[in-house]
C-alpha cells in the first residue's frame, strides 16, 4: 500500500504516518517543504523506519504539482493508493492572506496533483471549523448550511472543503476532527491551542488562591475536544474501509462540555480552585452585532481588550469562540468506528495528562527568561538598603548572576563588609554611601548613578524602617511617623522619580517595591510602618497605569515577617515563624524573573479579602492579636526584661504565620 501525505511533520500527520507504517507493506511518500524546521532524522526516529519506507519529497504546497520535478511525478503516477492532505495553517493569530493562500489554494493544488498522478483515493482532513459558527446541530451530510464564516480561519476551512467537493475528480473522503488536544495516553502535544490558551490563567489562579476557595470565571458554548490518538485511529480505520467515497465524517466527541465545565475539569487536574461563579459569554449576544463591532472599534475599548488578552496570554479572537454555538452529530462515523473499538475517551479520564504535559513542556514561562542570569546578566540593578538583611542577600545573588549591582546605604562600614563578601565569592558590588531621606544627598546619589552607569534597568526599593509601637503610647511621638514615612515612602519616591526618565527613554525598566504583608492585614502595633508602605503601594499602582505602555513595569512584594536586625529588639518574635533573608531574597528573585504586578502569600491575600468582605471580622482577629501581643519593654521605655512567650502567643503566631503582630 502506497501513501502520499502532506503535513507529515505536523502534530496529527506524524502520528498518522507512524500508524500507517505499522502495516507491513506500507510505503509513505511525504511532502517536505523547503525550510521545514523538523529534521528528517527526527521524523525517521519517531516513525521507527528508514528512508526506504518513508521517502521525503521536497516541494511547495501552493505551487502547481507541488513544485515536484517531472521524474518524481512519473515515479508516483499510478503508484499511489491514498493521498492524505493534512497540511494547513491551524492558527487563529495567523495572517489572513496567508491562511487563505495555504489552506484554500494549497488544497486546490494538492487536488490537482492527486489527479495528475492518478491517485486512487483522496482524503481531506478538514475541521469542524468548516461549519463556521452555525447555530444548532451540524450533521455530517451538511455543508452549504455553514454560517458565521467571517473569521479567516473558519472561511479557509469551508472554502478548502468546497474545493474538494466541487473540483476533485479522484474519489474523495472528508474528515472533520474536533479541537485536537494531546494524546490521551501520554498527554503529548506540540503547541498551545484551543483549551490550552486558558491553562495559564488556571495556573495563575492556583498560585493566588487555595484549591478549596471558589473562583470566578466564564461560561460559554459547548467545546468539542478530541485527543490526537483517537483522531489518528479513526482516520486510519475510515480511510481503509470500502464504499465510503463521497462522504464526510465528524471525528468529534458526542458528549461535549460547556466552557465552564471544561475549565473546571482542567482546574481539578491542576489542583486549582474550581470556578463556582460563571459569567455567561452569551450575554454579549444580547447586543446587536453592528453595535458590538462599533464598540470594539473604539480605541479605548480595543486597547483595554488587547491589554487584557495580553495579560491573560490569550489570542485576541478567543472570545469569539468561547460562546461556540455549534453541536456536531457524529452518528455516521460512530456506526463504523465503535464496532472496531475506536471511541473518544472521557475528558475527565485524561485531562490530568494534558495538564501535566503542558506544565512540563509547553508552559510559556519555560521558554521565557526564566533564570535570573538571563534576566539580569549585563544589566544595571540598584538595591537600596543593600548593606544588610534582605537587600544584601538579593544584591549578592544579583552579582553572582552577572548584574552590575549597585547598593546604597548610610553605613559605610556595612557597605564595605558587603563588598568584601561579594569579593570573596568572586563577584563585585558597586557601593554608594547616601542618606536617602536627605533630599540633597539623594539627588547627588542619583546624579552619580546616571553619570557613571547611564541609568538603572531594575530598581529594588528595599531600604526601610519599622517601629513596633501601639498608637496609644505614640500620642507624643509624631516624629516616629515622620521617620518611617521619610525612608519608606519619600526616599523610595525620590529614587524612583530620579531614575524613571532614563527608563522611559530606554523603553524598558522594572521597579520592585518591598512592601509588607501588614498592608494587606492591617497589622496593629505597626500603624506608621503600614501607612508608609501603603502610600508607596498606592503611588506605584498609579505609576504602573501611567507607564504600562512606556515599557516600565512595577511590582509590589507584600513581604511576610523576615528575621532581620529590624525585628531583633522584639523578643516575642524569637518563637514566631519567620522567613530568613535568603528565603526573602528568593521572593525578590522571582519578582525579577516573572515581573508580576504583585507577589503576596496566600495568608496575606486572605487577610485582604477578609478586610474587604467582612472588615469587622478582620478587626476582631487583629484586635485579639493586638491584646495578646503587648508592646515590648523597649517600646514602652521600660528597662525590665520581657516575660517568656506564652503558649497562646505561640499558637496564634503559628496560625497567623508571617503576619506582623
Amino acid at each position: 500500500m502506497r501513501y502520499f501525505i502532506t503535513g507529515a511533520s505536523g502534530f496529527i500527520g506524524r502520528r498518522l504516518v507512524r500508524r500507517l507504517l505499522e502495516r507491513p507493506d506500507a510505503l509513505v511518500f511525504y511532502l517536505r517543504r523547503v525550510g521545514d524546521p523538523v529534521p528528517e532524522a527526527e521524523l525517521a526516529t519517531f516513525w521507527g523506519v528508514g528512508a526506504a519506507r518513508a521517502i521525503a519529497v521536497e516541494g511547495e504546497i501552493t505551487k502547481p504539482n507541488l513544485a515536484l520535478p517531472d521524474e518524481c511525478l512519473k515515479e508516483l503516477t499510478n503508484h499511489v493508493d491514498h493521498v492524505f492532505h493534512l497540511a494547513a495553517i491551524y492558527d487563529l493569530k495567523a495572517d489572513a492572506n496567508l491562511v487563505l493562500r495555504v489552506n484554500v489554494e494549497g488544497t486546490r493544488q494538492v487536488v490537482r496533483f492527486a489527479e495528475t498522478i492518478r491517485g486512487t483515493r483522496f482524503h481531506h482532513i478538514s475541521s469542524i471549523a468548516a461549519a463556521g459558527l452555525y447555530r444548532g446541530v451540524f450533521r455530517e451530510d451538511m455543508f452549504e448550511e455553514a454560517e458565521g464564516l467571517d473569521h479567516p480561519y473558519l472561511k479557509s476551512k469551508h472554502l478548502s472543503e468546497r474545493v474538494v467537493r466541487q473540483e476533485c475528480r479522484v474519489p474523495w473522503r472528508i474528515y472533520r476532527p474536533g479541537i485536537v488536544v494531546g494524546d490521551s495516553r501520554t498527554g503529548e502535544m506540540d503547541k498551545i491551542d484551543g483549551p490550552y490558551y486558558f491553562f495559564k490563567s488556571i495556573q495563575k489562579m492556583r498560585r493566588l488562591l487555595p484549591s478549596w476557595m471558589p473562583a470566578v470565571g466564564i461560561e460559554g458554548g459547548r467545546i468539542n475536544l478530541v485527543p490526537v490518538d483517537f483522531v489518528v485511529a479513526a482516520l486510519d480505520h475510515l480511510a481503509h474501509r470500502p464504499e465510503l467515497d463521497g462522504r464526510c465524517f465528524h471525528l468529534t466527541d458526542p458528549d461535549t462540555h460547556r466552557v465552564g465545565d471544561m475549565l473546571n475539569i482542567f482546574a481539578r487536574a491542576a489542583h486549582a480552585p474550581a470556578i463556582a461563579l460563571r459569567f455567561n459569554a452569551a450575554l454579549l449576544d444580547a447586543l446587536p452585532q453592528p453595535v458590538m463591532r462599533s464598540l470594539l472599534a473604539l480605541s479605548p475599548v480595543k486597547r483595554t481588550r488587547d491589554l487584557a488578552m495580553e495579560s491573560l496570554q490569550l489570542p485576541p479572537d478567543i472570545l469569539q469562540f468561547v460562546n461556540f454555538p455549534t453541536r456536531f452529530d457524529s452518528r455516521e462515523a460512530r456506526e463504523i468506528l465503535e464496532p472496531a473499538g475506536i471511541r473518544v475517551p472521557a475528558l475527565e479520564d485524561y485531562a490530568w495528562r494534558l495538564w501535566d504535559y503542558w506544565e512540563r513542556h509547553l508552559d510559556p514561562d519555560l521558554f521565557a527568561e526564566r533564570s535570573l542570569k538571563d534576566r539580569v546578566n549585563g544589566r544595571v540593578v540598584l538595591v537600596t538598603g543593600g548593606s544588610s538583611g534582605i537587600g544584601k542577600a538579593v544584591a549578592l545573588r544579583l552579582a553572582q548572576a552577572g548584574a552590575t549591582t549597585l547598593i546604597v546605604a548610610r553605613d559605610r562600614r556595612r557597605l564595605e563588609q558587603s563588598c568584601a563578601e561579594a569579593a570573596d565569592a568572586g563577584t563585585r558590588l558597586h557601593p554608594y554611601v547616601a542618606d536617602l531621606t536627605d533630599a540633597m544627598a539623594c539627588g547627588e546619589f542619583i546624579r552619580l548613578v546616571l553619570e557613571e552607569h547611564g541609568g538603572v534597568e531594575i530598581l529594588i526599593n528595599n531600604a526601610g524602617h519599622s517601629i513596633r509601637r501601639s498608637i496609644e503610647i505614640s500620642f507624643d511621638r509624631f516624629h516616629d511617623f515622620e521617620r518611617q514615612m521619610a525612608i519608606n515612602f519619600f526616599a523610595a519616591l525620590r529614587v524612583t522619580l530620579g531614575l524613571l526618565p532614563a527608563m522611559t527613554a530606554r523603553g524598558a525598566g522594572h521597579v520592585i517595591n518591598i512592601s509588607s504583608i501588614g498592608v494587606l492585614t492591617n497589622a496593629p502595633h505597626f500603624s506608621g510602618y503600614v501607612a508608609s508602605k501603603a502610600a508607596l503601594e498606592a503611588w506605584s499602582r498609579c505609576a504602573a497605569a501611567e507607564f504600562l505602555d512606556r515599557g516600565v513595569r512595577f511590582t509590589t512584594i507584600n513581604m511576610p515577617l523576615v528575621r532581620t536586625a529590624m525585628i531583633a529588639p522584639t523578643r516575642l518574635y524569637d518563637d514566631a515563624p519567620t522567613l530568613d533573608p535568603q528565603q526573602a531574597a528568593d521572593i525578590v528573585i522571582d519578582a525579577i524573573i516573572r515581573r508580576p504586578a504583585r507577589i503576596a502569600t496566600r495568608l496575606g491575600l486572605l487577610g485582604q479579602t477578609v478586610n474587604a468582605v467582612a472588615p469587622r471580622f478582620g478587626q476582631i482577629i487583629m484586635n485579639t492579636a493586638f491584646r495578646l501581643f503587648p508592646d515590648s519593654a523597649a517600646a514602652r521605655g521600660k528597662p525590665e526584661a520581657e516575660s517568656d512567650t506564652t503558649s497562646e502567643q505561640i499558637a496564634l503566631a503559628g496560625l497567623l504565620q508571617g503576619i506582623h503582630l
